[in-house]
C-alpha cells in the first residue's frame, strides 16, 4: 500500500483530492491542514488531521496542495521530514519552477498539473458534462513533469497524479519549462486575460442596451464556433469579412511584441509575481 500526506488537504483542490482518495483504497492517505475553514471541509467528509511530524516520515508521496505565496515556506517545515527516496508531487510548476520548493538530492519532485475537459469534451449526462473542472466524471488529459529524481520517481508520481485526477484521457510527459509556459504563460498570461476583455466587452453591451439573455448566447454560441475552427475541430473557416475585421483589430488590441510572454525569462517574471506576496 502506498502511503501519501496530503498537505492543504482542506482547501479548494485539497477536498477535490481527498474526495477521490476516498474511492482509492489502496492508498494510506494522511490529511494535513491547519486553516479552521479547511479543519471543517475534512470533517464534512468524516476525514481526521494527522499530525505532520508523526505521518510524513512514513510517506511514499508528499502532496502539496497549498498556495503557491505560501509553498515554499511550507515546503522548509515538510521536506525535512520525508523519508529517503520518496517523493514530493506539486499541482503547479510556478514554485519549482522560481526554486522556492526546499530541495534534498535523495529525494524526487513531481508536478502534475490538470488539463481539465476541453470545451469539446463529450460527456453522457449533463450532470458529467458540468463537472468544468474534471477529477469528478469528465475526462480530462494531465500533464506531468520530472524536476529532480529517477524515473522510478517519475512512475510513482505519474501514477498517482493519473488516480487523483480522474478519469483521465490522455497523460503528456513534458518538462518543467514546458508545463510553465503553458501555465501561467499561455492559459493564464494569455488566455485568461483575453477571455476577461470579452467579458468586460460583453458587460459594456449590455450596459448599451442589448439584452442580456440575447447577448449571453451570442457570444458564447460565437466562441465556441471561432474556437473549433482555429482548432481544427471544423473543416470549415471564417467569413472574409471575419478575417478583414480581425486583421484590423488585432495591431489595435495587443502590441506587436506580445510573444514575448513565452520567453523563459519573462515567464520567471510571471512566476515569481505569483509565488510572491
Amino acid at each position: 500500500m502506498t502511503t501519501i500526506t496530503l498537505v492543504g488537504a482542506g482547501g479548494k483542490m485539497g477536498c477535490r483530492l481527498v474526495d477521490n482518495f476516498q474511492k482509492l483504497p489502496h492508498y494510506d492517505v494522511h490529511c494535513l491542514e491547519v486553516s479552521p475553514k479547511g479543519i471543517e471541509n475534512l470533517q464534512q467528509r468524516g476525514v481526521t488531521v494527522k499530525n505532520q511530524a508523526e505521518v510524513v516520515p512514513l510517506s511514499d508521496v508528499v502532496i502539496l496542495a497549498v498556495p503557491d505565496v505560501a509553498i515554499g515556506a511550507i515546503s522548509d517545515e515538510i521536506i525535512p521530514l520525508m523519508k529517503p527516496d520518496s517523493v514530493v508531487l506539486t499541482l503547479d510548476p510556478a514554485a519549482p519552477l522560481d526554486g522556492v520548493i526546499h530541495h534534498r538530492d535523495d529525494l524526487g519532485y513531481v508536478i502534475a498539473h490538470p488539463c481539465h475537459p476541453s470545451v469539446f469534451n463529450w460527456e453522457p449526462t449533463e450532470e458529467a458534462f458540468r463537472d468544468f473542472y474534471g477529477g469528478i466524471s469528465a475526462k480530462q488529459s494531465i500533464v506531468v513533469a520530472l524536476m529532480a529524481g529517477t524515473e522510478e520517481h517519475y512512475k510513482l508520481g505519474e501514477k498517482v497524479a493519473q488516480e487523483m485526477y480522474q478519469p483521465i484521457k490522455h497523460t503528456y510527459r513534458i518538462t518543467l519549462e514546458q508545463m510553465a509556459m503553458l501555465e501561467p504563460a499561455m492559459v493564464e498570461t494569455l488566455a485568461q486575460t483575453c477571455m476577461e476583455v470579452v467579458k468586460e466587452g460583453y458587460d459594456r453591451i449590455v450596459e448599451l442596451g442589448v439584452p442580456e439573455a440575447a447577448a449571453r448566447d451570442f457570444v458564447l454560441g460565437h466562441l465556441r464556433i471561432q474556437i473549433a475552427v482555429l482548432f481544427k475541430e471544423v473543416n470549415g473557416t471564417f467569413s472574409d469579412a471575419a478575417y478583414k475585421i480581425s486583421k484590423r483589430a488585432k495591431p489595435l488590441l495587443f502590441r506587436d511584441n506580445w510573444k514575448q510572454i513565452f520567453e523563459m525569462d519573462d515567464i520567471r517574471e510571471q512566476v515569481k509575481d505569483i509565488t510572491t506576496k
